[in-house]
């Protein structure tokens, strides 16, 4: 079967945006639907004033856009908050990325790239397979805290709130486990892949 349609998904510091951009190398379209969240929250982005009726100015940075720290301590703080947060970005996420998805062209190899595949439970309808991206939590936790300077108790935080690496796994038609690759030892990986799946969609 043609695979035009691949889900990418991986822990925080499982190196899932290395492999998207391996991907894109090989001729994928991307679509980074973390990058769609954070340009929708940007100063005058069309989640704006949505996110500031739901939570007050106290969410917004001085430049007008979404501050994420502070949305970050009240969303940890109140499943609630959680919910009316995603209830806002989710529609406008969807729509962004479906219009992108559409704009490759039919003919194209698009990688949805969600951190929250898992999470979100509706995913496996729309990609034809499904690529996780897998590390220890140790390893995780070293890299966030080497690329961001994040405390160790706000990465902690953070992969609490993403579905266990089990769970991940499980939702995988194949798993890229990246703790001890080289970079090029990860791109023979994400290469054959592509051999595999998606090589025969562009001929």
């Amino acid at each position: 079967m043609a695979v035009r349609r691949i889900g990418l998904t991986g822990g925080i510091g499982s190196g899932k945006s290395t492999v998207a951009g391996l991907l894109v190398a090989q001729g994928a379209v991307l679509v980074d639907t973390d990058a769609i969240a954070r340009s929708i929250a940007l100063p005058g982005g069309i989640a704006m004033p949505a996110l500031e009726a739901a939570f007050g100015p106290g969410v917004i940075d001085p430049a007008g856009g979404l501050d994420r720290a502070a949305m970050r301590q009240i969303v940890f703080a109140d499943a609630g908050a959680k919910a009316r947060l995603e209830s806002i970005l989710h529609p406008l996420i969807g729509a962004e990325t479906q219009r992108q998805a559409a704009a490759a062209g039919e003919d194209a190899v698009v990688v949805f790239d969600v951190p929250l595949l898992v999470e979100s439970g509706r995913w496996r309808a729309i990609v034809d397979r499904v690529l996780v991206v897998d590390a220890t939590e140790e390893t995780q936790l070293k890299r966030v805290i080497a690329r961001s300077g994040w405390a160790p108790e706000a990465v902690k935080a953070v992969i609490a709130q993403q579905a266990p690496r089990r769970a991940r796994r499980a939702a995988a038609d194949a798993v890229i486990y990246n703790e001890s690759l080289t970079l090029e030892e990860l791109a023979q990986q994400v290469r054959g892949f592509w051999e595999r799946w998606a090589k025969s969609s562009t001929r």
